[in-house]
């Protein structure tokens, strides 16, 4: 299948797990996994930074659109989308092939750790200090923080071992 199809193909389908299903999860008011960052993750590394954090920034708008979250997610993904490919170059080096997918059989699994917790972790600050808007209970703003974080790594790792099982995405 054409990389432009599937890539359209894998956003409409965490856009739609996210949207459908993830938003409506809020155990104890603390976890909300965020599966559909799992797409900013997986972009190839031969991407500029304009297309990166122009498609993070198209996820986050989306998201926003049908969770009513006036821009939070947009701004979130926005960040991790623009911070991304300084990431990948400090984490990897600079001789990657353009081509080439971060994941488990790529960046090893250490390194593919490092570079998805990085990445969730800034998207997550970013998103929970936008949504309270205010260090009022900084407790259970961590909390919420470290939570949803540990929720989005389990859920983007299940994926990601899935994918390596399958060969879909790569």
């Amino acid at each position: 299948m054409n990389n432009v199809i599937k890539g359209i193909c894998y956003f409409v389908l965490f856009v739609l797990i996210q949207v459908l299903i993830l938003n409506n999860i809020y155990f104890l008011r603390l976890v909300t996994p965020f599966l559909y960052f799992y797409f900013i993750v997986k972009m190839p590394v031969g991407f500029t930074s304009t297309r990166v954090t122009s498609l993070s920034f198209l996820l986050g708008l989306i998201i926003d659109i049908f969770s009513n979250t006036p821009g939070m997610h947009a701004a979130a993904c926005t960040f991790a989308g623009f911070v991304r490919p300084a990431i990948i170059k400090i984490l990897m080096g600079d001789e990657l092939p353009d081509a080439l997918s971060p994941s488990f059989k790529t960046f090893g699994y250490g390194g593919f750790l490092r570079y998805v917790l990085i990445l969730v972790v800034l998207h997550h600050l970013t998103l929970f200090i936008i949504e309270s808007m205010t260090l009022f209970d900084p407790l259970f703003l961590l909390i919420r923080i470290v939570s949803s974080i540990a929720a989005t790594m389990l859920l983007i790792c299940i994926v990601e071992l899935f994918n390596e099982k399958m060969n879909w995405y790569d």
